[in-house]
């Protein structure tokens, strides 16, 4: 079952009768609140072209508008606070912090708004949007999967996704790097981003 519809150029092509709305997915339209303790973003970048270097981000918020009707017209939008980078090495996290890369206290956030979703088939979805970094706002395409809606145990009605994304970390301005004597570059310029999301739907 899915959030997101179709694209909507596959949709012009459909019969001119209304789509039948299967009853369990408009029951997810509405407004969800991600929930930080069970959910994770996170990062893997080549170090010294030899072995990967894994971090997350410890604090961000963020909300989804499912419209489980007319799906495409879901949206998201994440805020991630730079400074709860860890990668668990202080001083590389203190490294990343500073003015060689994020330059954390000028430009405490990091920030993603949603401009477009589509189906790419079952329940794999594409998420469009504008990731901010720095002050550079670039386009980002988030490729998502839905693993279903649930009521927990406190009664809260939750969706979950996971997905990923890869980027060049130059293209926001990121581009500190060290070069190595063997040839090659200390930190790599793609970075593969992880979302493990669970959100929580607002009360009607």
């Amino acid at each position: 079952m899915g959030i997101f519809n179709r694209k909507p150029e596959a949709a012009a092509t459909a019969t001119a009768a209304a789509p039948q709305v299967d009853p369990a997915l408009a029951a997810l339209s509405g407004s969800y609140t991600i929930d930080p303790a069970h959910s994770s973003i996170g990062f893997t970048v080549r170090h010294a072209m030899v072995t990967n270097v894994r971090g997350s981000f410890g604090e961000f918020s963020g909300s989804l508008e499912l419209n489980g009707t007319d799906p495409h017209h879901s949206t998201a939008e994440i805020d991630v606070t730079i400074t709860s980078i860890d990668t668990g090495i202080a001083d590389r996290d203190g490294h990343l912090r500073s003015g060689d890369f994020f330059e954390a206290e000028k430009f405490p956030l990091m920030t993603f708004r949603s401009t477009q979703a589509e189906n790419l088939g079952g329940d794999t979805y594409r998420l469009t949007g504008d990731l901010t970094i720095k002050d550079v706002t670039r386009p980002l395409a988030i490729d998502l999967e839905f693993n279903g809606s649930a009521t927990d145990v406190y009664g809260a009605e939750r969706v979950g996704f996971e997905g990923s994304a890869e980027i060049l970390r130059s293209d926001w301005g990121l581009t500190w790097n060290a070069a190595l004597e063997t040839g090659g570059v200390m930190v790599s310029d793609k970075v593969k981003l992880t979302f493990d999301i669970s959100a929580i739907k607002a009360a009607a």
